[in-house]
């Protein structure tokens, strides 16, 4: 049989089959491969003798996070308010860049538009050509946009403490008839935050990856970047890498580079740019060896 992991805790995997829902251990071999199921995996199953349910093959993953353990991931959503709290830039542009490296769709939901102007913000993002949302969750207005987007899709929310994501999730899923703070425990967010990797199924079709790791932005723990490998995290970089004075060019300070003078002409956004070389700093410190 096949089926999607929609719940890993304790070496138990909750399997959704086209019949039913199955409860899974993984078979010994998995440990000797140094491979582990995860949320999000397609597998195949086979019923025991006894009764019980075993996992037979992992299929192949698109993509995986280290941490949270998370495969197959379609879209990760980075919302961010205009107000209480501002937005942070640096942060938003770490996770974008995992994402690309990932082949993950990144996307942008600005909140709290009610209280500012989103403008400023959906610029920069919507000229890097990133999806970009705006959602009053006082009103609900933006929220089927954003409803719509993610349907028939494995996503994920993630943001700063106090953005509003389950509001925002609240006024796109209002037929779970669901208060805030259920959704906030739902979906990991609450004061007492689950430790597992689990997905929540919308009514819409697709999923939601209820998982605690998505709130500590500790971005190291998602996967590392190298810095030979980050510019081409930044789309907005790719019509201008190859007019470069040096092949090896890091776009950050070197003279002749094409990715400085477009941000110069303003056609690549200067806050991009900068967390661009922030990253790169921190990028360099890191030894790929301790990686491997």
């Amino acid at each position: 049989m096949t089926g999607l992991i929609i719940k890993a805790i304790g070496g138990l995997y909750t399997v959704e089959a086209s019949d039913g829902i199955y409860e899974c251990k993984a078979r010994g071999i998995f440990r000797k491969m140094h491979i582990s199921p995860m949320c999000g995996d397609n597998i195949e199953f086979s019923e025991e003798k006894d009764g019980s349910c075993v996992i037979n093959k992992i299929c192949e993953r698109r993509n995986q996070l280290i941490r949270p353990p998370l495969a197959n991931l379609d879209m990760l959503l980075f919302v961010s308010s205009v107000a209480e709290p501002s937005p942070n830039l640096l942060l938003i542009d770490k996770f974008i860049a995992i994402c690309e490296y990932k082949k993950i769709t990144p996307a942008v939901v600005i909140t709290k538009t009610d209280k500012g102007s989103s403008e400023e913000l959906y610029e920069i993002y919507n000229n890097a050509g990133i999806d970009v949302f705006t959602a009053d969750n006082t009103t609900g207005e933006g929220s089927d946009l954003i409803r719509d987007h993610i349907s028939g899709k494995l996503c994920a929310f993630t943001g700063n403490t106090g953005v509003g994501k389950s509001s925002l999730l609240n006024n796109m899923f209002p037929d779970l008839g669901l208060s805030t703070s259920e959704i906030s425990k739902k979906l990991g967010r609450g004061k007492h935050t689950t430790r597992h990797v689990e997905l929540f199924k919308m009514p819409s079709g697709g999923y939601i990856a209820d998982t605690p790791g998505f709130s500590t932005f500790e971005t190291n723990k998602y996967d590392i970047i190298f810095k030979d490998a980050l510019a081409g995290c930044f789309r907005e970089f790719d019509n201008y890498v190859s007019d470069c004075r040096f092949p090896d060019c890091s776009h950050t300070c070197e003279k002749d580079c094409a990715v400085i003078e477009a941000v110069n002409k303003g056609l690549i956004s200067a806050s991009r740019h900068e967390n661009y070389k922030a990253m790169y700093e921190e990028a360099k410190q890191l030894k790929e060896w301790e990686y491997k």
